[in-house]
């Protein structure tokens, strides 16, 4: 036999073997030192291999946003809503608002969801700082009907694009820029909000219909989780420079989807000190004078955990959040908008992966510094948006032991009353 042919032979089982160490010590199959580490007293002490919670598989077609989804939808007959959203906590290296959070959100809302005000475009924009600082706020204008309608919201489509006044956004996935001139939002300052986002992974469709083309469902929401976020944010004279950690969020629904069956709702975007994200949302399926309560196996909650920036999800999907503290009164003291919320949850039977690893979430979330709009008769709906402070600890267990990891850091928040 060729010796030189014995050679290449030898060269391949070597590099074979190699790729194969590597990857089952990066499965955490082998560990060089057995998991384990001496002590000064000669003692062995567990090292803990696991250091963030096992990952949800997830199909990918739920991980996959077309141009025509990111576009426009409201146009079709059988959409009466459609939101583009985009929220940032201004956490990164050098920003000069550090610890101050911001959101945006184009909405082209139905015209009964703000009954009695003919005013169903919506421009929402908020900047919340660490010490109270508030500025922005929430404004509607006037559609009119059919030809006679002369939207302050439009939209077009392939991808973002989407304009309401002097404020737009556009681009497609995975960047997109934000632009804000407030005008009249915020009458006592003026603010200027221009950001670039750059999404590092896929989304994930929270809501949808069809397993494809699902930018032709009637119902979608898809978020992307993690985005990298940079620009200028401009208050009054002075031009700060900013960084931080962003989620973009689209959701579109139809006419059947009315004030009666869906009563109000919770959204938050976290960011963590750890460099985690979460995303949770939470809606209620009933007006909110009947009942405040939710079950506790909610369909209409959802809950993602990433901790390298949406490229692997933690899907928890028993979920139960409690509001423990409300303030600002929609109407009487019957429907009320929340403060303080708490949360657990973890995966149910039908997620095996997770269900094994005894994963528990607990969360204590309070809105400090929020923006709060209350539409009164006849309309009596309320919004909140703002930045909310986040603690809790999430803890699971494998073959190797129970990890539990300590959570803390800020959100974006949006609450949504209604009385009927």
């Amino acid at each position: 036999m060729n010796p030189k042919i014995k050679k290449i032979d030898a060269i391949i089982v070597i590099a074979l073997i190699i790729v194969a160490v590597v990857v089952l010590y990066r499965a955490n199959y082998l560990s060089f030192n057995g998991g384990k580490k001496e002590k000064e007293t000669g003692e062995e002490e567990i090292t803990p291999i696991a250091t963030v919670p096992p990952a949800s598989l997830i199909p990918g077609y739920m991980r996959a946003v077309s141009a025509d989804d990111e576009g426009s939808h409201y146009q079709k007959i059988r959409i009466s809503r459609e939101w583009w959203y985009f929220s940032a906590i201004l956490d990164g290296e050098d920003s000069e608002l550090d610890g101050w959070s911001v959101a945006v959100s184009f909405n082209h809302m139905a015209y009964g969801d703000l009954f009695g005000t003919l005013k169903p475009d919506v421009l929402v924009v908020t900047l919340n700082g660490p010490n109270g600082e508030q500025y922005g706020g929430i404004i509607n204008s006037k559609r009119g009907f059919g030809i006679l309608s002369k939207p302050a919201l439009t939209a077009t489509s392939p991808g973002v694009s989407v304009k309401y006044g002097d404020s737009w956004a556009e681009g497609r996935a995975p960047s997109w820029r934000v632009h804000v001139k407030d005008n009249d939002i915020d009458k006592d300052h003026e603010i200027i909000v221009d950001l670039e986002y750059f999404a590092p992974s896929d989304p994930i469709w929270t809501v949808g219909e069809k397993a494809f083309l699902k930018s032709r469902s009637n119902i979608a929401n898809y978020v992307f989780l993690g985005c990298m976020v940079n620009g200028t944010v401009k208050i009054d004279d002075k031009e700060y420079k900013v960084k931080g950690t962003g989620f973009h969020e689209h959701s579109w629904s139809p006419h059947i989807v009315t004030r009666l069956s869906l009563g109000g709702w919770d959204w938050f975007h976290m960011s963590l000190s750890n460099g985690w994200n979460i995303y949770l949302a939470n809606y209620y399926p009933m007006p909110q004078f009947i009942s405040t309560r939710t079950s506790r196996i909610n369909p209409f909650s959802t809950l993602f955990i990433t901790t390298d920036e949406g490229k692997t999800l933690t899907s928890l999907d028993d979920i139960n959040i409690k509001i423990t503290e409300s303030n600002e009164k929609v109407f009487l003291k019957i429907v009320t908008m929340p403060s303080e919320y708490s949360v657990s949850a973890d995966a149910r039977a039908t997620q095996l992966l997770l269900k094994s690893a005894k994963i528990k979430l607990d969360l204590d979330i309070k809105t400090d510094n929020a923006f709060c709009k209350i539409w009164k008769f006849p309309t009596y709906v309320g919004m909140k948006v703002g930045m909310s402070s986040v603690n809790g600890k999430i803890e699971w267990s494998d073959n190797d032991g129970n990890y539990e990891v300590e959570l803390d850091g800020l959100a974006t928040s949006w609450s949504m009353r209604a009385l009927f």
